[in-house]
């Protein structure tokens, strides 16, 4: 296992745990025809594990990606989102249902929500790992929580600092 990054605030069966009860949670709310889009980078690990988890559920969603920026590597958003990377994968008619690691200022989801409506889907659903508390009301909150997270840097599972620290599988705060 890799060395600890500052505080473990949930290991890696934490973690597992986590993903597999917010699949069982989805699972009766999609079907085989609705397509998964992963935010990229951050959310890549969590999609990953929840699409394995979705399938031990029975649901074989499809798979698009989505790659905003509105972080670069600073801790503080820039206040926008850039696309970096367009959908692939045709959604009219279709249900998606976006995943992402993390919902802090809510830009980045909000901005995916409305990528993915704008592409046709049916209906948009949102999942994010990670909720941190915010001290404004966000455009949107998500549909499907893993965990309520606290008001802390935190890294690993997808989760970076300048790019570091995504690969570990627990998460760890730094500050």
């Amino acid at each position: 296992m890799a060395e600890t990054i500052g505080t473990v605030m949930l290991t890696e069966a934490e973690v597992a745990a986590r993903v597999e009860g917010l699949a069982r949670a989805i699972a009766p709310r999609i079907d085989d025809e609705t397509v998964a889009v992963c935010l990229l980078t951050g959310g890549l690990w969590f999609c990953s594990d929840l699409m394995q988890a979705l399938a031990r559920a029975g649901r074989y969603v499809r798979f698009d990606a989505l790659w905003l920026a509105s972080y670069k590597d600073e801790r503080v958003s820039m206040g926008r989102c850039e696309v970096r990377a367009d959908l692939q994968r045709p959604l009219v008619g279709r249900k998606a249902l976006v995943v992402d690691d993390v919902f802090d200022t809510g830009l980045s989801l909000s901005e995916a929500h409305r990528l993915v409506k704008d592409a046709g889907a049916a209906q948009v659903l949102t999942a994010v790992f990670a909720r941190k508390p915010w001290p404004e009301k966000r455009a949107m909150e998500p549909d499907f929580v893993g965990w309520e997270a606290p008001a802390r840097y935190l890294v690993g599972y997808g989760m970076d600092a300048a790019g570091l620290y995504r690969g570990l599988p627990y998460i760890s705060a730094l500050d």
